[in-house]
């Protein structure tokens, strides 16, 4: 259930944040998508039974996460997508599993990499090459936009598997809210120090986002994603960024009318290609 809600809330997500930031500045935006969240995850897990974490250092582990990768990673995307298909942004987005098992090498719980995995991460760094180039060519978004969505990765699989590596001691779903609530206070700050507050606009759609990417894809799904990285291995867990992308291209073609080239075309299916080789055979190396 927690795969299934991961793999189908966030690949519609790219979709909300595109019609969201249409019409809203998009550091106001993702600020008020997680300050509507945060309290309804923060009740949900009290009532769970769930405590605020006793340690400094689970604070600070929570604090570096959230910044990570919803305040970086996710902020990125949102703030991308002013100019960028949702669908390239999914697919660019993709790329977090890369990241995750080329860092899941690092320190000493690390693990080598294999001859198919190294090749994987390659191809697919080539696929993002192949995508945003031709994005760029055809001056479809802005190359600061592209940039971003090429760190947001960077950023969200450091911060997951910076999670894992070092766990907290309260539950999973209050950890997620108190990640949720320190992202939504960080970019609410933020946006208004850049002055978003007067390009802010009430409209049905922005309404209509706001509340689909709180609810469903902050509190249920990211409180989904959370306990299944603790619950899962991380070969398992990046299955999701191949599955996200087919959704989001999906729902991009039927709502919005979203195309890609065909070299576009081209790298996407490179990108999903080698991210389904890296997680089979990071899954394989686990197993032997």
């Amino acid at each position: 259930m927690a795969f299934a809600i991961v793999y189908l809330v966030w690949g519609s997500t790219y979709l909300a944040i595109r019609i969201g930031v249409h019409d809203a500045p998009p550091i106001l935006f993702a600020a008020l998508r997680f300050l509507i969240a945060a309290p309804l995850l923060l009740g949900y897990a009290w009532l769970r039974g769930a405590r605020l974490p006793a340690a400094g250092r689970d604070w600070a582990v929570i604090g570096f996460t959230s910044l990570l990768m919803l305040v970086g990673g996710n902020g990125m995307v949102t703030w991308a997508e002013q100019w960028v298909q949702s669908n390239q942004a999914a697919l660019i987005v993709a790329t977090s599993a890369l990241w995750m098992a080329g860092f899941g090498t690092l320190g000493t719980k690390g693990e080598r990499l294999g001859r198919g995995t190294l090749a994987g991460l390659v191809v697919g760094f080539l696929g993002v090459a192949v995508l945003v180039g031709d994005g760029l060519r055809l001056g479809s978004a802005p190359w600061p936009a592209y940039l971003l969505l090429i760190v947001s990765p960077v950023l969200w699989a450091g911060g997951s598997v910076f999670a894992r590596r070092y766990p907290v001691g309260c539950a999973p779903p209050m950890t997620a809210a108190l990640q949720i609530l320190i992202a939504g206070v960080v970019q609410f700050v933020l946006g208004l120090a850049v002055g978003e507050r007067s390009r802010w606009q009430w409209t049905p759609e922005v309404i209509g986002s706001l509340l689909y990417l709180a609810v469903f894809g902050s509190c249920i799904a990211f409180g989904a994603y959370y306990w299944l990285v603790h619950e899962v291995k991380p070969a398992q867990l990046a299955t999701y960024a191949y599955v996200n992308p087919a959704v989001a291209v999906l729902l991009g073609w039927l709502v919005l009318g979203e195309r890609l080239s065909a070299m576009q075309a081209a790298g996407t299916a490179i990108i999903l290609v080698s991210v389904i080789a890296v997680t089979l055979a990071s899954r394989r190396a686990t197993e032997h």
